[in-house]
């Protein structure tokens, strides 16, 4: 059991420290987030032969254990245990802020890609809270290299970009942003910032 014989436990203590979202501390401390312990129960689940997704559950990843059909939920973060219909939809109220509604999307599982994506979101998200914005620029870049049709990732690189005075970097990552995006209201908001930068160079 990883959390039982191997102590693996969610960092309630020092949610935000980077540490826990950095894979290598992760093993050493035995301690972590959602994301990065929800990659140790998905790897163990499929060493041993079970069907193992993360979940792309907001604010707080799940793993699914077992066929689709007959599935068992579980939070890698409260130590492995069973989660049940009422708990998701608690947990999705308190990242969502509203009704808590399951929609499809939140127990979708992601791909190896979209884990690594998360858990970089999560770092970078770290670094600029503790002021290290060259840092997070650099895991923003490393995000749009390995998935460049991650429109999110685009949006912070070119925010950074924008804000540590480098306006053509920001315009280049605004229009791959604009080339990947269909959705006609996020087209216009990146179509206004790409005006804003434009305007703020001329």
């Amino acid at each position: 059991m990883i959390a039982g014989d191997e102590g693996f436990l969610g960092d309630r203590d020092n949610y935000d420290s980077p540490a826990n979202a950095d894979m290598i501390e992760v093993l050493d401390r035995r301690r972590g987030l959602p994301v990065t312990l929800s990659i140790l129960y998905v790897a163990a689940a499929r060493k041993i032969g079970w069907v193992a997704d993360a979940l792309n559950t907001p604010g707080h990843v799940l793993v699914r254990i077992g066929p689709e059909q007959d599935p068992v939920l579980i939070d890698p973060f409260g130590g492995g245990t069973v989660v049940d219909g009422r708990q998701l939809a608690s947990l999705l109220q308190h990242a969502l802020g509203g009704s808590g509604a399951v929609a499809p999307e939140f127990l979708s599982p992601m791909s190896n890609r979209m884990i690594l994506v998360r858990l970089l979101m999560n770092q970078a998200t770290r670094a600029e809270g503790a002021r290290q914005v060259q840092r997070a620029l650099a895991l923003y870049e490393r995000i749009t290299t390995i998935a460049p049709a991650h429109a999110h990732g685009w949006w912070e690189r070119a925010r950074i970009e924008a804000s540590v005075g480098r306006p053509d970097n920001a315009r280049t990552s605004l229009t791959a942003m604009l080339e990947i995006t269909r959705d006609p209201q996020l087209r216009a908001h990146v179509s206004a910032a790409l005006d804003g930068l434009a305007n703020h160079c001329g």
